[in-house]
Order: C-alpha cells, then sequence, then structure tokens
C-alpha cells in the first residue's frame, strides 16, 4: 500500500503551502531581484534588545522556562497592558495568575492555540477577506470552517458586514487590524459595534493585533489607558473587553525579531487555561533566552523606525494613488493596490508581467478566493531606493 495514502486528508486537501513564502523562494532565483512580497522589517534590531538575549545565553539562561514564560516578561507585558488597554491582570511588579496572559511561540502560535480550545469539528470561524494567509489552513487544521467576510473595497470588517454570515456553528469572530495586506485600522466605532455584536451573539472576538504599534500619526486617534499617548483604536480599550476579546500581540514586526517568534495572548481565563494546556503537549514554551531580549523590546522606543516607514507609506500611497485604486494604508507595511481593469488583466498576470521585470509582488489570490483577483500586495518593508525602483516599474506598467 502507499503510504502517501496514510496522510491526514485536511492536509492534502484543504492545506495548500503558502503564497507568500513560494514568492520568497522565488525571489532566490532571480538575480538582482526587487524583493516587494514579503514582511520582512529592513530595520536593525535595536542593539539593547540583541544584548538582553546575548546576555541570556551567555548566562546559561538557556533552558526551558515555565510553559506560560518567564514571569518577569510576564510581569512586563502585564504591565504594558495596564498602561496601553487599562487590564489589571495583575498587581504591580507581580507576576500574572497562570490562567491570564500566556507567552507564545508567535502570533500565529497564539492563533493556533486559540482556534485548537475553542473549535470542534464543523465548527466556524469568521475572517476578513482578504485574511492574513494562516487563518483559513488554522480552521482547516481544527476541523473547522472559516467563514469569509467581504471586505472589498475598503477592506473594514465591520459589524454590519459580520452579522449575516453567523450562524449556529459560529464561535470566534477573528479580526485583524492594522490588517494584513491592506494596512487597513479599524476606527473606534467599529471595534465597538464588533465587540457589541460578538457580546450580543455570545462569541469570542479574537484580535490579532501584531502590528499594533506600527500605525500612524491618522490612525493614532485613541489614547492608551494611562492617557500617556495615542495609541490605534482596539476592542481591548472598552470597558469589560476582557470577558470576550482574546488579545495576541507579538514583538517580531515592531522590532525586527520575526525569527524570534514571540508572542503573547491574554484574555477571558477559561480559554488561557485551555491554551496553555495546549502548549504543554506541543510547543512547550518560548524560546527562552529570547523572552529575555523581549523583556528589553518592551522598554525600547521605536517611533523613529515607525516616523521612517509613515514617510515610505506616504511615497507609496502618493504614487501609486496617481494610476490605480487604493486604499490608504493606516499601519502594517503593506499596501493593496487594484490592478487598473483598463489593463485588461488579472492581479495573477500583473505579478507575472512584473516578474519579468524582476519585481516581486504577492498576487491578491494568495488572500481571497480566485473572485477576487483585482489587487496585489506591496510590501514596503524594504530599503528606499529598492522600494523606488519597484514603485516606478510598477507606474510604469499601469500607466
Amino acid at each position: 500500500m502507499d503510504l502517501r495514502a496514510r496522510l491526514n486528508r485536511r492536509v492534502l486537501d484543504e492545506i495548500g503551502p503558502s503564497g507568500i513564502r513560494g514568492i520568497t523562494e522565488l525571489a532566490r532565483t532571480i538575480p538582482g531581484a526587487i524583493n516587494l512580497s514579503i514582511g520582512q522589517p529592513d530595520f536593525p534590531v535595536p542593539g539593547g534588545i540583541k544584548q538582553a538575549a546575548v546576555d541570556a545565553i551567555l548566562n546559561d539562561r538557556n533552558g526551558y522556562s515555565a510553559n506560560q514564560g518567564l514571569d518577569q516578561l510576564r510581569i512586563a507585558v502585564a504591565d504594558h497592558l495596564l498602561c496601553d488597554v487599562g487590564w489589571q491582570i495583575a498587581g504591580p511588579g507581580q507576576p500574572p495568575n497562570n490562567a491570564n496572559l500566556l507567552i507564545t511561540g508567535g502570533t500565529s502560535g497564539a492563533i493556533l492555540l486559540a482556534c485548537l480550545a475553542m473549535l470542534d469539528l464543523g465548527d466556524e470561524i469568521i475572517i476578513p477577506d482578504p485574511y492574513f494567509v494562516i487563518y483559513p489552513p488554522i480552521a482547516a487544521i481544527c476541523g473547522a470552517r472559516a467563514v469569509r467576510c467581504h471586505t472589498y473595497p475598503d477592506f473594514r470588517m465591520t459589524a454590519e458586514r459580520v452579522a449575516p454570515l453567523i450562524t449556529p456553528r459560529t464561535k470566534m469572530v477573528l479580526c485583524n487590524s492594522p490588517g494584513n495586506p491592506s494596512g487597513t485600522v479599524a476606527s473606534g466605532k467599529e471595534c465597538a459595534d464588533l465587540l457589541a455584536l460578538c457580546r450580543a451573539k455570545n462569541l469570542l472576538l479574537a484580535c490579532d493585533e501584531i502590528y499594533d504599534d506600527f500605525t500612524y500619526s491618522e490612525s493614532r486617534s485613541e489614547r492608551t489607558a494611562d492617557g500617556s499617548r495615542l495609541a490605534c483604536p482596539s476592542p481591548a480599550r472598552i470597558a469589560g473587553a476582557e470577558e470576550n476579546v482574546l488579545l495576541i500581540r507579538g514583538f517580531g514586526k515592531t522590532y525586527g525579531i520575526t525569527g524570534w517568534r514571540l508572542g503573547f495572548a491574554a484574555g477571558p481565563t477559561f480559554l488561557i487555561e485551555q491554551m496553555l494546556k495546549l502548549q504543554q503537549h506541543t510547543f512547550v514554551c518560548a524560546p527562552t533566552p529570547l523572552q529575555w531580549g523581549a523583556i528589553e523590546a518592551l522598554r525600547t522606543d521605536m517611533s523613529a523606525v515607525i516616523a521612517h516607514y509613515e514617510q515610505r507609506r506616504d511615497r507609496v500611497f502618493d504614487r501609486l494613488s496617481r494610476v490605480t485604486d487604493i486604499e490608504r494604508p493606516g499601519g502594517a507595511y503593506y499596501a493593496f493596490p487594484k490592478v487598473p481593469p483598463r489593463l485588461n488583466m488579472s492581479a495573477s498576470q500583473f505579478a507575472l508581467k512584473l516578474i519579468d521585470e524582476k519585481v516581486l509582488v504577492v498576487p491578491g489570490t494568495v488572500f481571497s478566493g480566485p473572485e477576487h483577483d483585482t489587487h496585489f500586495r506591496i510590501s514596503f518593508a524594504t530599503p528606499d531606493d529598492t522600494l523606488d525602483r519597484g514603485l516606478q516599474i510598477i507606474t510604469r506598467l499601469m500607466s
């Protein structure tokens, strides 16, 4: 008998390879490629963060941490959440209860653990469309179904758009703000309306906020809980949100440490308890010496880097808006322009045309169904000269 026949049918039939990683591998084969495909920060990791991890390694802090993460990091995250969203999940300088806060293997690890804990066979999770590429496969891994919420052309996942999709099998709504691939940031009202809907329908609202700090000036419309700075709107800032909201954030995108695979989840005790149990039997813990680096990350000011990326965002939007339809990204490092209908080609065809010019972007079908082969994603997490050369070619072909 062919051993292949023993493979998990969900893995074979419902999960394909990552479209983003496919483009990344293609870049390796094209000398001099202008790679605008991947959200890998191009700034160096601040020295203090690197040194904290190095010191941990040299001081033999290389064994397992507790399954829920280092107490020192969990204290730092709890203090940060108190100041940022007002969640009181621990006393000052005290580690949170094990069932309040979990350090995870990136935000992807947190989303997987949450879905494994919440979704039974045949259950449904509502996700935005366009979506980050891992959302449908994670639902499939759980034997559940990802129900796509159509958000074109403004990429806003509103309560009005979500409500008709709710069925008796729905257990979760997953929102992503700032969004990948669009860079769209939810407004305060949109956050409040979505949370009210989830409360009314007894649904968990999972908030993927990996880019929470990477938001631009016009999107920072709410004060943090301690009033110290303007921040991106979030359902987590609404009173009592911790009863219905699973807040998922990470360190990779803001501090340039994507390869460290560090994130965290905070929210309802009943859910974090089960996620911790699953972590004990899967990931065990996040990388211990790198958790020490993450403590230093929370003390590091990245405002200058974010301001520079905002200038890049402005340049991308200014140049592309002259030749096509594009929503102004409010955060993250992405733009999601539409291929002009006058070109009479799909986004996939346009992406292939760009490959001929050694420019790599990600066609929108990676983030949507085939019916939305209209847009493509540009990452501006790339050196300025590379970005400018890519924009020049894209705008020339669009013109």
